[in-house]
């Protein structure tokens, strides 16, 4: 069905929790969107066997696809395909969600509502009231808010968390900030995709949310990561 809300789930070594995570989004969206949605799973050529264990989703239920790609080569690249699909298969609304519980698949329908009601772009948000973090030590938390801050500085925009992943756009968002372009990996892929549709002229707004760490399976973040937002970020600015 033409405009339907798509959600991007992209997955590399989440056999822990892939059926989960799909299941739990699957029980919102059936409510947040009744009129029909679909989950898109992105799996990087997971050795781990992610990708078979979402075939076996998608063949019991018809509002699951998953998209396979041949090797692991960053979540900014695994993104952009799901995008792509997604607008192909006629998605009206495009979300994006971490695959480890990081992100509460019951705020799905907060993110949707905020869209519905007319935001162009929105944003779950750890850093605005009512947002926040948790089981997170000092250091992750400096260096996740530091760049944000960082990011809003530079940039000069208003929007307090610009590197997260949880978000919702509407399918013309996308269409006009020519995404395929978009080459950061990352918090930089965050960042950039956020600025890219403030200076379109689109309306963000911020949804708080509660951040949690991933209890199975091992993190995919690295400081190769966040480094590349320090010396993209200005690059965007600039450019």
């Amino acid at each position: 069905m033409s405009g339907e809300p798509w959600l991007i789930l992209p997955t590399y070594n989440e056999a822990e929790n892939v059926e989960a995570i799909v299941t739990a989004a699957g029980d919102v969206l059936a409510t947040a969107a009744p009129d029909g949605f679909c989950v898109l799973v992105v799996d990087d050529g997971s050795p781990d066997g992610t990708g078979r264990l979402a075939d076996g989703l998608a063949e019991q239920h018809d509002w699951v696809r998953v998209l396979h790609r041949s090797e692991k080569n960053g979540i900014g690249p695994a993104y952009l395909a799901g995008f792509r699909h997604a607008l192909d298969g006629g998605a009206g609304y495009v979300m994006e969600m971490d695959s480890d519980f990081s992100h509460d698949p019951a705020d799905l329908a907060r993110l949707l509502a905020a869209v519905f009601a007319g935001a162009d772009l929105a944003l779950g948000s750890r850093y605005v009231p009512g947002g926040g973090v948790k089981d997170w030590g000092l250091l992750r938390r400096l260096v996740s808010q530091g760049g944000s801050t960082y990011a809003r500085i530079v940039l000069g925009l208003r929007v307090r968390d610009l590197t997260g992943g949880f978000k919702c756009f509407r399918r013309e968002v996308l269409e006009a900030i020519q995404f395929d372009g978009v080459r950061s990996q990352g918090y930089a892929f965050q960042v950039e995709l956020t600025y890219r549709a403030v200076q379109g002229g689109f309306t963000v707004v911020e949804v708080p949310i509660l951040f949690r760490d991933r209890e199975r399976g091992q993190s995919k973040m690295s400081w190769r990561i966040a480094a590349e937002a320090m010396w993209l970020v200005p690059r965007l600015r600039f450019r």
